[in-house]
């Protein structure tokens, strides 16, 4: 491990927390003078927007979501908009990364304002009537949705919200100014160490971590799997604790409701005697006490704003006679002796109710809204039940405040929620996602070409110093051992095929020897032929002749092979080899069949290797069966024509007859170069390919150079 990048590390943890401590205490107390101050601002994001821009998303956001946490210890309230300050600081990332606090960009400031005035304004507003219900004309925004209102032209709504927006472009534009010059007032190198980043490795430079995300996976990617998967399993999460905690809180509204109606409908069983109901049902208003108790039951309604009925009916089998039914600022109450029908809701328990049984609350929505009923058997001194006391709540209130329950919860999770995929993203990033890529990328660049290059290679896989402390790092010293026992490996195996080529051609050597041996004329034959197939086909690379074909393996394998080429003369007499004369017909046909002879040779070999290295012995092949077929067609053993003969065998001719040429021979002395190369010369386009020919011909004074060397001349 590189101690100094361990270091480095250390430092920017420390930088992180100073710069976190920081931003927290300049949205604390900056929030906290405004307030001071009766200033209509909210200054509470500057420290956020500020962390975000110097250190990255996760400082940024950690300082948004605990300025809110801080602050609701003073205001509750402020939790709830912990969200917004965590997408403010998102966005103050982004537009710091891409150069827009700058002041010679007045237009990239005025984006960065009104972006965050949308989302502390616009949001804000919306996020506090989901919170609260809306409001006309609260807030630090109130005086001015006032006036928009009074210019006319636009809804309570619109003009609230518009206000709120304004409000907050001044707030924002305050927040980024001083975010913008912090940012430009400090250095370069200062920004760097505080810019917050989790390397498990080697840092990368801006180019190879380009490189690294341009590169594409075949399928979905590990980045976007470990996105869904964390958002998945934490929305998953949420929404199960959110859905338990909404019917806890919806059962105990429901149950408060209940026992307040319970106490209620108590009293007025108390209040109304069960023993004179006959006497009211007949005489109503008009019965002694009836206006006294009456009122009473008025003002038992009226002591909560939830209460939106209490009454008193008699519950016979065709309908509900009234008792009592007080009016109400909303509607007017029944006369006693009026028959109700009876709501669907209650259709159920009418049998319990017709025998005076008692009833469980019903919650029922039908024609007076969502109404809470309870109601009481009123029993007379003979314990029959005369009547019910009844008590109405209003529910419309719960949903109000399960709708409001639920956007707090939903504001908070949603602050939480970007805090925590932000951070999981991050961790994954450097710990898990860049790892395994620059280790791909480094090890898909593998360079086997050199022993340098396969050094570097190496030496670049070390340089990464992957330390996550778990499997990745695991596998990465998995890939370091690997890939460097690959290239002992590479080199051992090269300096063994080294040593088998070199013991390969020496056996060729020997073998061509053993066989030009027989002929006592021949002298250094097979390795002079093998030079100037060498400089031919340099020369004919050089001046771009048959490119396709002079590849540097064919090259290789022509000049290693070219030795083979006369290897049939292994078949052909002793007196034919070395006669001193002219060979008869009949002796000369003897003499071609060394082409036919040393195919077969070689053909035999290739089947005894099982076609390995088959480029090489299939070049060897072409030597030895057609280095005596010329341009014209007139050659042995196949005449073939032109490019039917195989590009090394044409390579071979040139280089076999003016090594004849210029050599002693049993039959003739050996000729000057310039008539053996004027005699090349000559037989282009008949006997010799003539671009072979001709490249020959330009490489003269290398083939001069050589063949005095074999000839020992110096």
């Amino acid at each position: 491990m590189d101690y100094s990048l361990t270091r480095q590390r250390n430092a920017r943890r420390k930088y992180a927390l100073i710069l976190c401590a920081i931003g927290l205490a300049i949205n604390v107390l900056g929030s906290r003078m405004a307030i001071w101050l009766k200033l209509p601002l909210y200054l509470d994001n500057i420290g956020s927007a500020l962390a975000a821009a110097l250190g990255g998303s996760v400082p940024g956001m950690a300082v948004g979501f605990f300025t809110n946490v801080i602050n609701g210890f003073i205001d509750a309230s402020t939790v709830y908009y912990a969200s917004l300050t965590v997408l403010i600081a998102i966005f103050s990332t982004w537009f710091a990364n891409r150069g827009y606090y700058d002041f010679k960009k007045p237009w990239k400031l005025l984006a960065v304002v009104g972006a965050f005035a949308l989302i502390g304004g616009g949001l804000g507003s919306l996020l506090t009537a989901a919170l609260y219900g809306f409001e006309f004309g609260t807030g630090i925004a109130g005086p001015l949705a006032r006036q928009l209102l009074a210019s006319g032209g636009m809804s309570p709504f619109l003009c609230q919200f518009l206000a709120d927006i304004l409000i907050d472009l001044v707030d924002k534009s305050i927040t980024v100014l001083i975010v913008a010059a912090v940012y430009n007032l400090l250095p370069e190198p200062l920004r760097q160490k505080l810019y917050f980043t989790g390397w498990q490795q080697a840092p990368l430079s801006r180019k190879n971590r380009a490189i690294i995300d341009e590169k594409r996976s075949r399928g979905v990617s590990l980045r976007f799997k470990i996105i869904v998967l964390v958002a998945t399993g934490m929305i998953i999460i949420a929404v199960g604790i959110t859905t338990i905690s909404f019917i806890h809180f919806r059962t105990a509204a429901i149950d408060e409701q209940v026992n307040m109606a319970n106490g209620v409908v108590r009293v007025v069983a108390e209040t109304v005697d069960a023993d004179r109901v006959d006497e009211f049902l007949e005489q109503g208003e008009a019965a002694p006490g009836y206006l006294e108790i009456e009122k009473t039951l008025s003002h038992l309604a009226e002591s909560s704003e939830d209460i939106q009925y209490v009454y008193v009916y008699r519950i016979e089998e065709d309908g509900c006679y009234v008792v009592f039914d007080p009016d109400t600022s909303e509607a007017t109450g029944a006369n006693p002796g009026d028959i109700i029908d009876f709501d669907e809701a209650f259709l159920p328990v009418l049998d319990k109710l017709l025998a005076g049984e008692e009833i469980d609350p019903i919650i029922s929505n039908e024609e007076y809204g969502w109404l809470l009923s309870i109601y009481k058997p009123i029993r007379d001194s003979n314990g029959v039940c005369q009547c019910y006391g009844a008590v109405d709540i209003n529910m419309d209130h719960i949903a109000t405040s399960g709708r409001q329950f639920l956007a707090r919860v939903l504001s908070v999770f949603l602050g939480f929620f970007l805090l925590m995929l932000t951070l999981a993203i991050w961790v994954a990033e450097y710990n898990i996602i860049l790892p395994i890529n620059t280790m791909d990328v480094v090890t898909g660049r593998f360079a086997y070409n050199s022993e340098e290059a396969r050094s570097d290679t190496v030496e670049r896989i070390k340089q990464l110093d992957i330390h996550t402390g778990d499997e990745i790092e695991n596998l990465y010293h998995s890939v370091v051992k690997t890939t460097e026992d690959t290239v002992q490996y590479i080199e051992y195996a090269q300096t063994q095929s080294e040593t088998i080529s070199r013991l390969q051609n020496g056996l060729i050597l020997v073998l061509a020897d053993m066989v030009e041996s027989r002929d006592k004329c021949t002298g250094d034959h097979v390795r002079k032929t093998a030079a100037y197939t060498d400089i031919i086909m340099r020369q004919m690379k050089k001046e771009g002749i048959y490119p396709d074909q002079l590849t540097d393996e064919f090259m290789y394998d022509v000049v290693n092979s070219a030795p083979l080429h006369d290897i049939g003369k292994i078949q052909v007499p002793d007196s034919i080899l070395n006669k001193p004369g002219k060979l008869t017909d009949e002796e000369f046909e003897i003499m071609k069949s060394h082409t036919t002879a040393g195919a077969q040779v070689i053909e035999h070999a290739m089947e005894m290797v099982h076609g390995e290295d088959s480029g090489y012995l299939e070049e060897a092949k072409y030597l030895a069966h057609f280095h005596h077929e010329k341009w014209n067609g007139k050659g042995y053993p196949l005449g073939l024509y032109q490019e039917e003969i195989p590009l090394s065998a044409r390579i071979m001719a040139v280089a076999d007859v003016f090594d004849a040429l210029v050599s002693k021979r049993s039959y003739k002395e050996g000729f000057p170069f310039e008539k053996a190369m004027a005699i090349i010369e000559e037989g282009a386009g008949s006997h010799f390919d003539p671009n072979v020919a001709a490249a020959f011909m330009h490489a003269s004074d290398e083939v001069k150079r050589v063949m005095n060397m074999n000839m020992g001349i110096k």
